[in-house]
């Protein structure tokens, strides 16, 4: 697998489509930072690793629904193995006049766009997120 987050973004995305309440992923420390982020800002109701049937470390996502509908509308990946996305502090995108979040890897740890700002940090944007 050549992008693991690109890949836990797209199991994410096809899961909301299906009305799915959980999902399984492969399991990492960099997809685990990326689900704290999603799940301090409020997109999913969070998380809990474990192992799959082969003994593998694996992530059960539980996905977040409002009414029937999901509530993550739009997932994005910006930066991929292909090409890096780096920007520093002042550069990093606001997504939909800041309603949404981007998610950056920081040298002090993956946060949200608005965390970054306030740490006063740039990055690679991970992805976007509304």
């Amino acid at each position: 697998m050549n992008d693991p987050i690109g890949d836990m973004l797209t199991r994410i995305r096809n899961s909301q489509k299906r009305g799915k309440s959980t999902v399984m992923t492969p399991g990492s420390k960099l997809r685990a930072w990326v689900l704290d982020v999603l799940q301090s800002e409020g997109y999913i109701r969070g998380y809990e690793a474990g192992t799959d049937e082969r003994g593998h470390p694996a992530l059960e996502i539980s996905l977040k629904y409002y009414e029937g509908e999901p509530v993550i509308r739009e997932l994005k990946r910006v930066s991929t193995p292909g090409r890096r996305v780096y920007m520093g502090v002042n550069d990093i995108p606001q997504v939909r006049q800041g309603l949404g979040v981007s998610i950056v890897s920081t040298p002090k740890g993956v946060m949200s766009d608005a965390n970054a700002r306030a740490a006063n940090v740039g990055g690679e944007v991970l992805c976007t997120v509304f």
